[in-house]
């Protein structure tokens, strides 16, 4: 048990740092191969900061542990908006782009509905994993013909991450830093995956309640410290765009890519409990954000109040549930 703890925080810090180290060298990559900021900042910082819950859900599916994989995917949607926006919210309000909210916010919203009608039957086929796979292709596909239709309009509304070209490091480090950061999310990844599982089995707790919180919430630190670190730069767009991307990524990859890995049994209490609250945030999100009758649009600090108090009182829920259970 006591190994089991220290596999998780060793697996925590080293996933985190390992993510940080993937995202500069993803990055640096791109600015040397002359990517458009627009890809870089939507789709490769996207995809970097969804990394660990990429490789966390795909293990876990991968060694058995479905409960694991679909927790730690929607639990990060949940702590994307409940706790990393609210606290991001509470250092400072932030405006809201009118693109924002027509494209990326509505398409969230038709994703996580789309999702629903996927595993209403209380699994997620290869099937299913394949037309959640594909939407996400298609939006990738679609930002890119964008940014290459109209480079100059792309770069100039591009969220960009925190290097400027001149603070990327050189091609040969970039490569390096893509290539160390990726062995050691995968090797943190199986790490936390097997301390997190032992835990569970140990408490008598399932994996998918250690999934929806210790796993979500250390899975999603990454997107924690970018948005803390784009509000002081007052890259507000920045901050929207990484939590709603990496929401889109999680609903659409994450669980596509651990479904094609093997089929998941769903459990009744993902389709009651979870999943509403996910819409219900995303909706709250959506609601906040458009500011009826009101320009601009802007977040404020009691919005983001609204989501922290909604992500503890969530969270208790589940430990209280989950001790509850194994009493």
């Amino acid at each position: 048990m006591l190994m089991a703890a220290a596999a998780v925080l060793v697996g925590l810090a080293v996933l985190i740092w390992s993510s940080e180290r993937f995202i500069e060298g993803a990055v640096g990559t791109a600015h040397h191969l002359r990517l458009p900021a627009f890809i870089i900042g939507t789709v490769i910082v996207g995809i970097g900061t969804s990394a660990p819950e990429f490789l966390v859900s795909g293990l876990a599916a991968w060694q058995g542990q479905p409960g694991l994989a679909i927790g730690n995917a929607y639990g990060s949607n949940i702590a994307n908006i409940g706790l990393i926006l609210g606290i991001t919210l509470l250092l400072s309000p932030m405006a809201v782009g009118a693109g924002i909210v027509r494209r990326e916010m509505s398409l969230l919203i038709v994703v996580t509905l789309m999702s629903r009608w996927l595993v209403g039957d209380g699994a997620i086929s290869r099937l299913d994993a394949l037309l959640l796979v594909l939407p996400l292709i298609g939006y990738i596909a679609f930002v890119a013909f964008e940014a290459r239709r109209n480079p100059a309009q792309a770069t100039a509304m591009a969220p960009t991450p925190d290097d400027t070209p001149s603070d990327v490091p050189p091609f040969g480090r970039s490569l390096v830093w893509l290539a160390v950061g990726l062995v050691l999310l995968l090797a943190s990844s199986r790490l936390l995956v097997w301390g997190a599982s032992t835990i569970a089995a140990a408490l008598g707790v399932s994996d998918l309640v250690i999934g929806l919180t210790v796993v979500a919430i250390g899975t999603s630190l990454p997107e924690l410290a970018s948005s803390i670190s784009a509000v002081r730069r007052r890259a507000y767009d920045l901050v929207l765009g990484n939590v709603v991307g990496s929401n889109l990524f999680n609903t659409l990859g994450v669980v596509g890519v651990a479904g094609l890995i093997t089929p998941i049994d769903v459990e009744p209490s993902v389709l009651s409990r979870d999943w509403p609250i996910m819409l219900g945030l995303t909706l709250l999100l959506l609601v906040f954000a458009m500011r009826f009758g009101r320009r601009p649009a802007h977040l404020n600090r009691i919005e983001g109040g609204v989501f922290l108090l909604a992500f503890i009182a969530y969270t208790g829920w589940l430990v209280f549930g989950a001790f509850k259970a194994a009493v």
